[in-house]
């Protein structure tokens, strides 16, 4: 799927500062796409540290610049840019990310090969530590979000595989999809947009799927103000996905709690990791006490 048979991309990009990632994600996203017909809209959240003027220097019929007089956040800007989207297929992406051969490839032809897609993520791996930082996202007892795989070494290879959510630093959907939604719910801010587009959409019965043969680099992190509002986000996540998020989480979380410290014995927490193998075995299901607590705690806040 390359050259005059590509479906036309819609590439959106925020960026609010970290001009450093934002050079290098431009060189790799450009040189790495040069098959595909593809739109790049780059919305400048109110930058301050030079990266209006490197913006205002580039020089590519394929790039559209959107100025947002104040900071907005990840979900405003994602959905003004949709707005002057002419794509068949949006690629929204952060900016913090460095994109490798044959990274969209696997994510599109996932369109073709899989029925009810919803949306298509990828594997991303830390830069730093080369260790897995996203490979799906899945949800722990408390009900929040996690990054499948994140720490692990390595995983078995797979073409795709299926999870409740994948992240939109790097996710593929059809543009009549996303605006059926009406986009990401603005109430999120910084985190929590993507799993709730992902919900929706599972509702409706599509799927949210991984492209085990797209990896990109991922600057963690580095995405200014990203954690700011994590509880914020995962109290309405909560509110509005309780008993989904309590089973799923239920499901997921033992392996991957067993898995996230391997190696590295003296950072498991005793009574969760007896938790863990409890589950594991079979020897126990329904919550946890801790997990009940720590949620009271994220609602009540």
């Amino acid at each position: 799927m390359s050259g005059a048979d590509s479906p036309k991309l819609s590439m959106i990009v925020p960026v609010h500062n970290r001009l450093d990632c934002t050079r290098e994600f431009l060189d790799s996203l450009l040189q790495t796409t040069q098959a595909h017909n593809f739109e790049l809209i780059i919305i400048d959240d109110a930058s301050s540290d030079g990266s209006k003027e490197f913006l205002d220097q580039l020089r590519d019929n394929r790039i559209q610049l959107i100025r947002n007089k104040e900071q907005q956040g990840y979900a405003k800007s994602i959905n003004l840019g949709v707005k002057s989207a002419t794509g068949e297929f949006l690629v929204l992406l952060n900016n913090d990310l460095v994109f490798t051969d044959g990274w969209l490839e696997p994510m599109l032809q996932c369109y073709e090969e899989k029925l009810r897609v919803g949306t298509v993520g990828n594997i991303q791996k830390n830069i730093f530590t080369r260790s897995i930082d996203h490979a799906g996202i899945i949800f722990d007892l408390i009900g929040r979000p996690d990054h499948f795989g994140k720490n692990f070494p390595f995983l078995f290879p797979f073409d795709y595989r299926e999870f409740p959510a994948v992240t939109a630093a790097c996710m593929v959907i059809k543009r009549s999809l996303f605006t059926s939604l009406n986009g990401f719910d603005e109430a999120f801010l910084n985190g929590g947009e993507d799993v709730d587009l992902c919900l929706r959409l599972g509702e409706k019965g599509l799927r949210n799927l991984i492209a085990g043969k797209s990896q990109v680099w991922h600057h963690v992190s580095a995405t200014t103000g990203r954690r700011n509002y994590d509880n914020e986000n995962c109290r309405l996540l909560i509110a509005r996905y309780s008993k989904r998020l309590l089973n799923r989480g239920q499901k997921d979380w033992p392996i991957q709690y067993l898995m996230r410290y391997w190696g590295k014995p003296w950072l498991y927490n005793g009574p969760k990791l007896i938790d863990a193998m409890l589950r594991i075995l079979k020897l126990k299901s329904g919550d946890s006490k801790w997990a009940k607590e720590k949620r009271a705690q994220i609602m009540n806040t």
